[in-house]
């Protein structure tokens, strides 16, 4: 089997109504963190890593969060700055970013 990408990673980008009580990640800069995480991804040159949006990953309350495929590694990243450190931490040298991981009971919850 050929894989086309190293590493997909999905972003939550989910919007819900106001006021619902979990909340959406786009409400919490979800689609502006994407945006930077695939601009900067390629000023990286990791043609390798694809980066999307997504509609609900189902952990919003957890959110903004995104998943790294092949792995299943979810993170809940805030800032550029915590963008940065996945891409280059995890998607240049293959570590973990430990203090962004989703917590395990959340990342697993459905």
């Amino acid at each position: 089997m050929t894989l086309f990408y190293r590493a997909h990673v999905f972003c939550c980008t989910n919007r819900r109504p106001a006021g619902h009580p979990a909340g959406s990640c786009a409400d919490k800069n979800g689609e502006r963190l994407r945006n930077y995480m695939k601009a900067k991804a390629k000023e990286l040159g990791l043609s390798d890593v694809k980066v999307n949006g997504t509609d609900c990953l189902g952990r919003c309350g957890h959110g903004p969060c995104l998943v790294i495929y092949p792995e299943g590694i979810w993170y809940a990243p805030h800032t550029e700055a915590d963008i940065d450190e996945i891409l280059t931490a995890h998607l240049q040298r293959g570590e973990r970013v430990e203090r962004l991981l989703l917590p395990e009971k959340a990342a697993s919850a459905g």
